[in-house]
């Protein structure tokens, strides 16, 4: 492999790395609770983004509570619990 394709290899390594969210930290901007979807922003892909969110335990998790994403449901959904 030339210096190139691995240096071209490596920045779409990374690029990739940062489109996962399981494991990102984020805050809740619409409150999470069982048997209702709430709303997160998290950071992904360089900026923030709101993803539809759900209670890992069916806990209610008010706004601005800083939670950890546990799961992951294409395209735009997440399991989370407070950090």
């Amino acid at each position: 492999m030339s210096d190139l394709a691995a240096a071209s290899y490596v920045r779409r390594r990374r690029k990739m790395a940062d489109h996962r969210v399981i494991g990102k930290e984020g805050v809740v901007t619409g409150r999470v609770a069982p048997d209702t979807v709430g709303e997160v922003l998290l950071r992904v892909r360089g900026s923030s983004e709101s993803f539809l969110a759900h209670p890992a335990d069916g806990e209610t998790i008010p706004v601005q509570t800083h939670v950890v994403v546990l799961d992951y449901w294409p395209p735009r959904t997440v399991v989370v619990t407070p950090t």
